[in-house]
């Protein structure tokens, strides 16, 4: 039996937008010709796996729809929450749907993650797959490259058939604690879910009666219509906001870990999504975008919706200006360097990995007082972007306003 990918596909964005009303859903975002939810797609259509299932929201169908028809997947089901209710209700509606199989094998995957090195994880889904019950549950592991407090964290011990059955959870530890998980042998807990049909349903009914309920009658009592399951309102809207992890996860002792060690993340930050665009910066680097100034030079990466990528390259003694923005706030990740930073009334220095933010009308500057470059990625966000969007206070280059 193949295995059913469900694409969890309802986050809002907020996260990397949180003073905009205006702001993206991640998994819809071009970072250049692709988005995080066509990568999601375009990792499910090989022959390990059958038509996929998107989990969504009425707010997001016609771009879903516009997404499947861009990555030519002509056979799915669209299952419709009438209101958000958290993973836990969306992943036991999905599983309840009819015509699947009781011992349908269920990947459960989040729309906006970006992956790399698919090949070893579609090889651990098929040697895994055997070892899928009615009751047990697997979950993906990904081996930290850094101490982060973005990802929860999970630990295992080795149990029969050389399984890593897990025997604690973190939730997003700060990052003294991270780097203890880690010596530990901690691992980032993915969010990604694989497990039978018959599982998702035999622990919603030992752990979550009422969710399990309530869900029941949303999916008995759906309109289908075009492919899509229109969930019973009432029904669903009793259901209490859990997540997954929280409903079942915290509740069962019979979850698995995958590890994986490959590249992944969930692009949920500026910095991520920075140190994303520095990892590929010769797919984005043109000549043409690279603009010098008496500091050094800089290269426009990437135009977005709303946001601008670019990266600085501040020569030896360079001095940018004392300015500010009317218009933008500014993330910046340092990735060579340890420049001397100025915001506002303080002023601090950086190492490489380092992040600085930089809200609107912020006064700030960079300096490099050393012998070697600095190199700073800079994510721009607003809806002017433009160098003309520069008071400058103070400039050793004669350029103040």
């Amino acid at each position: 039996m193949k295995i059913r990918p469900v694409i969890l596909c309802g986050g809002s964005g907020t996260r990397l937008w949180p003073y905009s009303k205006k702001h993206q859903a991640k998994q819809f975002i071009d970072f250049g010709g692709w988005t995080l939810l066509g990568k999601t797609l375009e990792r499910i259509k090989g022959t390990l796996f059958d038509s996929p299932i998107i989990s969504t929201n009425s707010k997001y169908l016609k771009e879903i729809k516009k997404h499947l028809k861009r990555y030519n997947i002509k056979k799915y089901k669209i299952v419709l929450e009438p209101e958000k209710k958290d993973t836990g209700p969306a992943i036991l509606a999905t599983a309840l749907i009819k015509d699947i199989p009781k011992k349908q094998p269920m990947i459960f995957l989040t729309a906006d993650h970006l992956m790399e090195k698919v090949s070893k994880f579609n090889i651990e889904l098929k040697k895994n797959k055997k070892y899928l019950t009615d009751k047990n549950i697997f979950i993906f592991g990904i081996k930290p490259n850094a101490a982060s407090d973005q990802f929860g964290y999970l630990i295992t011990k080795k149990a029969k058939n050389n399984m890593n059955k897990v025997t604690s959870f973190f939730e997003k530890p700060n990052q003294p604690n991270a780097k203890k998980i880690i010596k530990k042998g901690g691992y980032w807990n993915s969010g990604m879910f694989f497990l039978r049909k018959d599982s998702i349903i035999n622990n919603f009914k030992k752990y979550q009666k009422n969710i399990y309920q309530n869900c029941s009658l949303a999916v008995n009592k759906s309109n289908f219509k075009n492919n899509v399951y229109y969930l019973k309102k009432n029904a669903f809207a009793k259901n209490s906001s859990k997540s997954f992890d929280y409903a079942i996860l915290e509740k069962t002792k019979n979850i698995n870990a995958i590890k994986l060690n490959i590249p992944w993340s969930d692009l949920g930050s500026w910095k991520e999504i920075l140190l994303m665009y520095h990892r590929n910066k010769a797919k984005y680097f043109s000549k043409k975008n690279t603009f010098y100034r008496p500091w050094g030079r800089y290269t426009n990466l990437f135009n977005g919706n709303n946001f601008l990528i670019k990266e600085l390259h501040v020569k030896s003694q360079g001095i940018l200006s004392l300015q500010k923005h009317f218009h933008r706030s500014e993330h910046w990740v340092v990735t060579e360097g340890n420049p001397k930073i100025t915001l506002n009334k303080k002023f601090f220095s950086r190492k490489p990995s380092e992040t600085i933010f930089i809200p609107q009308g912020a006064i700030h500057r960079i300096q490099n007082p050393n012998k070697k470059p600095v190199k700073i990625m800079e994510a721009q966000l607003g809806l002017i972007l433009k160098e003309t969007d520069i008071v400058r206070y103070e400039d050793v280059y004669g350029r103040a306003n």
